[in-house]
Formats: structure tokens, sequence, C-alpha cells
């Protein structure tokens, strides 16, 4: 429910802030005095569009804030986009500046303009003054079908069975018509995967290779370096290994005269056993490493049909086994494409897929559509269209995105009248009327806490507003609803009359508020009713329609 909404620099606003209750509540006032400046003004914190021109006349900014109390789903949205609060508030807020850059914020946390709308319509449901126009169009009756049955989830199951249809068509539509270049390409990638699988190269192969290549190439450097140090170590005339014992052994006598030597002494002893290993490696090199010339010409031809491949696929020969897995998806996804008869299968499976979702999309469509038709027929009864009705048809249709018939509101005026469309229904005050049966039906299969209807009751008068009122006054009993109206039969049924004004400060035009108390809703249901000389007939008459 919106709790409160604060305005500042808006248009012809230059302070306001209000606070909301529940039930039935309207907003009234002179032509231009700025009541639906208000719901312009709230629309922009649910994310509208706005720009530099909704910035009063010599201010910086526009900046409006919202207060909601927090329902079940918007709790749950919060904390999945980390907005929650945790004092429980629900806090929108948007700045336009007179550059016609926007911030949004979320309990105080920045958020975009979208996170605003996708929270927004959790929050509120605005029914504009032109909600009836908006009616005429094909999609928006379709939308408002769907919505009302909860059919939103089955349309994006359809919208995506479409698309893959559609794909599948697209590809087997290319193929046919590009056949010839398609199995040249895939001729082209047989070859080079063939080419490379007789390779059979495996993964670190090169490195490998490499290295026992270089390893064999020199052997014959490698052995007779490993022998010469070995027999420098401990098979020449004069060992090292030898000469640093009985250096050590010299050493070591002269210790107990000096114990300075200890440390050298040490290092020796050190010295020595590497030395002594370094002697045991290098004899079981020797032992291990020897000449294979058989072995080298092998290893030397792999190397060099491996470089030989790797220059015909323009690559480094150690890329060679990643090169087979890149090629051999590209003619995987290639064969897939290129069977003509597996992607006649494809199409026709995805046709059939949609069109059974399709099906059941229809079936429920033409549910809501006869309860919805019923309800909407009931409510003409009260609104001066006795033995009217109102009728959905589904009119099949070629296969789209959004199902496989076109939804058209169907409308009889009188009793013994053929139904027309929608659309073609000559007067505006009916039209008007049928529109807002169709709001107030509609919104009440929403969970939706606030509703908001900005002068829907344009065109009727007389008895049908007094029923109007009284709709949206039941309607209040479940939920909050918001009316911008020039009815005094729809204003006298509010639990709740705001009174906007326009005025003049310092030169500069602005509008008020003001929270009328019953003497002052005798007195603008009066001006509502007589215009601008208030008889005290007419304030009799104000009287009683607020005692009704």
């Amino acid at each position: 429910m919106l709790r409160t909404l604060a305005i500042r620099d808006f248009v012809i606003v230059d302070a306001i802030e209000l606070e909301f209750s529940n039930g039935f509540t309207v907003f009234t006032g002179e032509t231009g005095a700025g009541k639906s400046i208000l719901i312009d003004a709230l629309a922009l914190a649910l994310g509208g569009r706005g720009d530099a021109s909704m910035v009063r006349e010599g201010a910086a900014k526009a900046d409006i804030c919202a207060a909601f109390s927090i329902n079940q789903q918007s709790a749950q949205w919060l904390e999945e986009n980390d907005f929650s609060d945790p004092e429980h508030e629900l806090l929108l807020r948007r700045v336009i500046d007179n550059a016609g850059r926007s911030k949004a914020y979320i309990n105080g946390s920045s958020a975009t303009a979208s996170q605003l709308r996708e929270l927004g319509d959790m929050l509120v449901d605005i029914h504009g003054q032109h909600a009836h126009q908006s009616l005429l169009k094909a999609y928006a009756q379709r939308d408002l079908l769907d919505m009302q049955g909860g059919l939103q989830n089955q349309v994006i199951a359809i919208s995506t069975l479409f698309k893959q249809w559609r794909n599948v068509s697209k590809q087997r539509e290319q193929f046919e018509s590009n056949a010839k270049n398609i199995l040249l390409e895939k001729e082209r990638l047989e070859w080079q995967v063939s080419e490379l699988e007789k390779l059979q190269v495996k993964p670190g192969e090169w490195e490998s290779i490499s290295h026992e290549h270089s390893r064999l190439a020199h052997a014959a450097s490698l052995l007779e370096g490993a022998q010469e140090a070995a027999d420098l170590i401990s098979e020449s005339e004069h060992p090292m290994l030898s000469q640093l014992t009985s250096l050590h052994q010299k050493l070591s006598k002269l210790q107990s005269y000096d114990a300075a030597l200890t440390p050298v002494i040490e290092a020796l002893d050190s010295a020595r056993i590497n030395l002594q290993e370094s002697a045991y490696a290098l004899n079981d090199y020797l032992g291990r490493v020897e000449l294979d010339p058989a072995r080298l010409r092998e290893v030397d031809a792999r190397v060099e049909v491996l470089h030989a491949t790797a220059r015909r696929f323009h690559l480094a020969p150690e890329l060679l086994h990643q090169e087979l897995a890149t090629l051999s998806t590209q003619l995987h996804q290639l064969s897939g494409i290129s069977d003509i008869a597996a992607l006649k299968a494809q199409e026709q499976e995805a046709q059939q897929s949609y069109l059974a979702q399709a099906k059941k999309l229809s079936q429920a469509r033409a549910k809501v559509a006869q309860d919805l038709a019923k309800a909407v027929s009931s409510a003409m009864q009260d609104l001066s269209m006795a033995g009217g009705s109102f009728d959905i048809a589904l009119n099949p249709c070629e296969a789209t995105s959004t199902g496989v018939e076109q939804i058209e509101f169907m409308v009889a005026g009188h009793a013994g009248v053929q139904a027309r469309p929608l659309a073609k229904v000559a007067s505006g005050g009916e039209l008007a009327r049928i529109s807002l049966a169709i709001s107030v039906i509609t919104s009440c299969a929403t969970a939706t806490p606030t509703l908001i209807f900005d002068e829907v009751d344009s065109g009727i008068g007389g008895g049908v507003a007094e029923v109007v009122g009284r709709l949206l006054k039941r309607l209040g009993q479940d939920r909050q609803v918001l009316c911008v109206t020039h009815l005094p039969q729809v204003a006298s049924q509010a639990n709740h009359h705001f009174e906007v004004s326009k005025g003049n400060d310092a030169g500069r035009t602005v509008s008020r508020i003001d929270n009328l108390d019953n003497k002052q809703r005798v007195e603008e249901i009066a001006r509502m009713l007589g215009g601008i000389e208030i008889t005290a007939t007419t304030r009799k008459h104000a009287r009683e329609l607020l005692a009704s």
C-alpha cells in the first residue's frame, strides 16, 4: 500500500507531502490544477520515463519519493536483489535534474529505472485516462486476457518454442539455398580432421618428443661430458674426491690446536659428501644413457611430420591436438545441419512441440475469455447498458510467438444488437463504461495492493457515474484505490478526499493539495455540481450525495 508521497519541484508542484490510507481516495479540482500531475509523479517514482520538462521552471531538479508498505512479493524481490531494509520499509525515489539526467534509488541504494519498474509492477497498477483507447489495440486485448488468467508463463513458453521452431526452419531454408557451399565446407573439414586423426597427436606430445629428440641428438656429447666429469671426481690420476678427503683429514688433525677450524672442516665434509653423491649420480646416468641411432631416426621422423603438418595448418606444433578438437566440433555441428532429412525431422518435432503448447494456451484462454465476458456483461447492466453483452472472440490465425489465435473484444451495446468489435463501437460513452468495467473486474484478479484510476470515468455521468463510484468504493474494501475524477457522484463515494488547486506564489504558478474534512467536502462536491456559483440547493444536493 502507498503510505506517503513527497514531491518537490515537479512541473507546477513546489513542495507537497501526502499521507494515504486504506480504502477509496479521490482527487478533485479544477481542470489544469495538477491532479494528473500527482499520478505522473508517482509513475516516475515507479520507473516511468522522465525528462527535463518535468522539472519546475527555475529549479535545479525534481525529486519524488514514495513510501510503501511491504507485501510478501515485494519483500522477496527486495531480498533477491539486495535492497532489503532492516526497518522493513520500502522507499522508492527518483531524481531528475534540469539537464534530463535521472537517478533512481530503492531504500537509499542506487537502482536502475528498470528495477523501479519491475518492483513498481508489484506495488501499483495505474489505469490511465486513455486506458479505453489502448483497449482498442489487439495486443492490449490479448495481454489483458492473459494477465486476467495468469497465463503469462504459458505465453513465455509459447514464445520460446516458436523461436526454436523458426530457428530450425531457417537452418533448413539456408541449407536448401546454400547446400553446395555447406557440402564444400563439410568436405574441407572432413579432410582436415582426417589428416589430424592420422597423426594421433596426444596432449603434451610435442613437448615430450622435443625433449627426447634433443637428448638423443646430443647423446654422444652427453656421454662424453658425463664421463669426463666422473673421471675428474673419482677416476683420474689425482681425483677431486681423494684430494678433498686428504685435505679434510689434515685439517681434522689440526682441529685440536685451534677450534676456529671447525666450520672449515664441517664445510669440507659437506662438500666431500656432495661430491661423492655427484659421482654416484654420474655413474648411474652413464649406465642409462646410450647411443640409439634407430630411436633417433624414429623420433626425428615424428618431429618432421608434426612440423610439416603444423605448417600446413598455419599453427604451432603444440596446438595440433587442440586444433583437432576444434575442427571436430565444427564438423559435428555442420553435419547436424547438413543432413536435410534430419533438419526436416527437427523442424517437424519443434513444430509439434509448439502446437501442443499452443493448444493448451488456447484452451486456457477460452476458459478465461468465457468467465471475463460473463463478468463484464453483468457489469454493463449496471452501467446503463441494459441488455448489452460483452464477448471475447478467439479468431484462429497463423502461428505466432503469442499463439495461434487473435483476441478480439466484441460488444453489443443493447439487446438485439449484433456484437461488433470494440474498436468499432460508435459511442465514446459506451467505450468508456466498458473500459471501466473491464478495469475494475481485471483489477480484482490481481494481487497488486494499490490501484490508481486517472480520469477513467470520463465520458459518463448521471446515474452511471454513481454506479461507477460504488464500484470503485467496493473495490476499495479489498485494496487501496486512488482515483482522479471530475464527477461528484464518484467523489462522494470516497473514504478520503483530496482537493487539488492552483495558485500564484511570488509570480509563480504552483499546485497545492488539501485533505478535506466533511464540511470542506460538501463545498467541493457542491462546486463540482454547480460550478462557480454555489447555492444552498447545490450544497443540499452535495450533502445528499455524501450521505447516500
